[in-house]
């Protein structure tokens, strides 16, 4: 797996970085929200530089210019509920996209630390010969986006898998490369060492989830 930490080089993203995780700033979840879509444009913007384009010519009210345009079909796959903000930022960068939204939640029999991964909702097209972008803010554990691109293979075989995260843990990024495409590329805001007893990223942001549409039951 191709790992593009992408706040390494200093940007406008740590700015965004900093306040989602900032305890003050994300108490605003409208805020929070805008800075998840925010870096959803900016790290799109950065993997379309590796997709494929084609010439076309364009007419100009002056004259006719041939310019470089997308030539693949991208597939933007979203786990309910936290990945719709960064979501919608993907999807401003890549607004011809076809879109897929997946229910994926830990499930813990025991009501202790050990958990499963059930997946109850689908709804995609089809995905064979097209690039298919994961988007999920937060990657742990790394078993939600492995489970949920296994149940998408259903719908066929992708030619390409990017994957799209805002914070991620070292323990996640290297489940999810030894259980992904050897080809997968992952583009990440950033990162942090460490997972917790119950598997949430440390120091992490808290819940994504919760922060942008309220706490749930």
């Amino acid at each position: 797996m191709i790992i593009n930490h992408v706040s390494k080089q200093n940007s406008i993203l740590n700015k965004f970085i900093a306040e989602i995780r900032d305890k003050d700033i994300q108490k605003d979840a409208l805020r929070f929200r805008t800075n998840i879509e925010r870096m959803g444009e900016i790290l799109s913007y950065e993997l379309s530089k590796t997709l494929n384009y084609k010439s076309k010519r364009i007419i100009t009210p002056l004259g006719i210019k041939d310019m470089k345009i997308l030539d693949d079909q991208v597939v933007l796959a979203s786990i309910l509920r936290a990945g719709l903000p960064l979501h919608m930022g993907v999807l401003r960068i890549f607004d011809d996209a076809e879109n897929a939204f997946i229910s994926a939640y830990r499930y813990h029999p025991h009501d202790d630390h050990e958990f499963s991964i059930q997946v109850d909702y689908i709804a995609t097209p089809g995905i064979q010969d097209k690039v298919l972008v994961l988007v999920d803010p937060m990657l742990a554990t790394g078993q939600s986006l492995v489970a949920v691109y296994n149940k998408l293979l259903q719908y066929g075989q992708p030619k390409k898998l990017h994957v799209i995260s805002i914070i991620g843990s070292r323990q996640g990024m290297d489940y999810i490369a030894d259980k992904l495409p050897r080809d997968t590329q992952l583009w990440i805001a950033d990162f942090d060492e460490k997972l917790n007893d119950n598997g949430y990223i440390v120091p992490g942001l808290g819940d994504a989830g919760d922060l942008a549409y309220g706490k749930k039951l």
